[in-house]
């Protein structure tokens, strides 16, 4: 039976950051239930990287990661703008001194300077000038390709059917493939706390939401210097893209099996209904609809670190909606948290111990 140093269940940008950090340092194999990597969260992405997105507890990953992103040519400049009405300035006000201190820059505005008919009673904003639109299938696929390099394995069509400790290994069958590994990790998004039970591990509480994304053709179209625009008391976001295209999502997040998620019709409607409040734009096509899994753990942050009570089973999970935009930390992070080596520099300031899957007492 074939060994592994380190078996990585799942291969989407979670699993495939983690294979690359760590490739050329051990022998590594990455077991996917589906017929490419990257099926679920990763495929399904609204793409853009905001350093405020999911809170000042997942800034530090975020702003961590920018530099492998904008070297890498990853990113494209796009903006944010956070709007609100009259109603919202206690939000405005608690956003902007979330990170104060934290040395993302952000600026008042007048939100109608930036959204062309916008409706007057949006009366408030703030400019996020770093967020961008980021290419997570190029990201994801430079992962995937660097993990190969580095001689990581790749198994698709292997659902994860069992892992038992056995002499002080893993035994791991697919099904089709059966080997040895000396850790488990847990990258398995939606599917985390699922993995945890077949391992013998307790789950945390990674529950998977439901996410809406539509495209519309509006008329006028959206510019393209339109930056990404969002409603401080998360209702909406939408952002431009190419051939004057607009991507909307009316921001539901409704708790859901794990599954091969779709649309529903009611959460198209919220969507559009919510972007006419917001704009004088006429709506001409809804041209696409789909949705994705966006899954967190109890307090929203990520999860790294070995599991407290199961031996060699460790947990990469609970990136929700921001773990594209902070794979690159994430996945130094959680290796050398995996390796039990020294930080890479890059996250060397950020303290682990916030991610770790004790903090969540006797269910870790």
């Amino acid at each position: 039976m074939k060994r592994y140093d380190i078996a990585i269940v799942g291969a989407g940008m979670a699993g495939a950051s983690l294979a690359a950090a760590i490739g050329a340092r051990a022998s590594v194999v990455m077991i996917e239930a589906e017929e490419v990597a990257g099926y679920h969260a990763t495929g399904r992405s609204a793409a853009f990287w905001s350093e405020t997105y999911g809170g000042s507890g997942v800034q530090p990953l975020t702003t961590a990661s920018g530099p492998f992103l904008h070297d890498g040519g990853f990113l494209e400049p796009l903006g944010s703008l956070h709007i609100g009405r009259a109603a919202d300035v206690a939000a405005i006000e608690a956003f902007l001194a979330e990170f104060e201190g934290s040395g993302v820059t952000l600026e008042r505005v007048d939100p109608a300077a930036h959204v062309p008919g916008l409706r007057p009673d949006w009366s408030l904003g703030v400019m996020e000038a770093s967020s961008a639109y980021i290419d997570v299938a190029a990201l994801h696929a430079r992962y995937l390709a660097d993990a190969r390099r580095a001689g990581a394995e790749l198994l698709l069509r292997a659902p994860l059917a069992s892992a038992v400790r056995e002499g002080g290994d893993w035994v791991v069958a697919t099904g089709e493939y059966r080997f040895r590994a000396g850790v488990l990790v847990n990258a398995a998004g939606a599917w985390a706390d699922p993995v945890a039970r077949i391992a013998g591990a307790a789950p945390i509480g990674v529950q998977p939401y439901r996410r809406t994304l539509v495209q519309l053709a509006t008329d006028p179209a959206a510019p393209a210097e339109l930056p990404h625009v969002a409603d401080i008391s998360g209702n909406f976001y939408f952002k431009p893209e190419a051939g004057g295209r607009l991507w909307l999502s009316p921001h539901d997040e409704t708790a859901v099996d794990p599954h091969d998620v779709q649309p529903e019709e009611i959460d198209v409607a919220i969507a559009i209904d919510r972007f006419e409040q917001v704009v004088d734009w006429r709506v001409t096509k809804l041209e696409r609809r789909w949705a994705g899994l966006r899954s967190f753990a109890p307090d929203r942050l990520p999860v790294y670190g070995y599991d407290c009570q199961v031996p060699a089973f460790f947990w990469c999970a609970g990136q929700g909606g921001f773990g594209i935009q902070t794979a690159p930390a994430g996945a130094a992070l959680a290796a050398a948290l995996l390796l039990r080596t020294a930080p890479d520099a890059s996250v060397a300031a950020i303290d682990p111990a916030r991610y770790a899957p004790g903090r969540f007492g006797p269910l870790a």
